[in-house]
């Protein structure tokens, strides 16, 4: 299965949002779909998120397709910035006739790609959110403060001749970064993925 998209991204103004599924395999598959807010190990059945997705399970063919609908049921969430859930995809195959001296061994994947929840009239712009962050230098490493509404998504950070993987950091808040060495005054290169899943970068001055 192939969903169409690394992130989903909800804006306040919308009814509903949609996610297209492909299965460009050659058997068929069952898909339960769901969202969580965080924990990766919750059950689907124990999970309470201001979303209603449809259908929550569906059958489809080699060569198909399917279209998740996603709903906000107005609880509310903070107005002022983003908040972020996960939308799953568990792909379950279609389970093959066996001779009686064959085994097999069946395996079921999950995707989980971010859900962004976009409030309306938040200042700025997302796609440029990264390159508002303020950076400084510590004694351990490098930290990033994020003073937008927005998440911001890094892919790594580069530095002395060194890389290290990013994390994404939070509207509001800070992020520490340990492994580059020293970098205080000097610039780093910094690696981001924006709205559409696109990875930019460009340079920074650290203080």
């Amino acid at each position: 299965m192939v969903i169409s998209g690394t992130r989903v991204i909800y804006s306040a103004e919308e009814k509903d949002v949609t996610v297209k599924l492909s299965n460009v395999g050659k058997s068929p598959v069952l898909i339960q779909s769901w969202i969580d807010d965080g924990d990766p190990q919750a059950k689907p059945e124990n999970i309470n998120v201001p979303f209603i997705l449809t259908p929550p399970i569906n059958r489809v063919d080699a060569g198909k397709g399917q279209t998740l609908r996603l709903s906000y049921t107005g609880t509310a969430l903070p107005t002022d910035k983003e908040s972020v859930f996960w939308l799953n995809v568990l792909e379950i195959p279609a389970k093959k006739a066996l001779r009686a001296d064959e085994s097999a061994l069946q395996m079921a994947f999950r995707s989980r790609i971010k859900l962004f929840f976009r409030p309306a009239g938040l200042s700025g712009n997302a796609n440029e959110a990264a390159k508002r962050l303020n950076w400084s230098a510590t004694a351990g490493g490098i930290k990033a403060f994020n003073p937008t509404p927005y998440f911001v998504s890094l892919v790594s950070l580069k530095a002395n001749g060194k890389e290290i993987e990013g994390q994404m950091i939070a509207p509001q808040s800070a992020l520490e970064f340990k492994g580059l060495g020293t970098v205080a005054g000097k610039n780093i290169g910094v690696e981001f993925v924006n709205d559409h899943g696109a990875i930019h970068q460009f340079e920074t001055r650290v203080k």
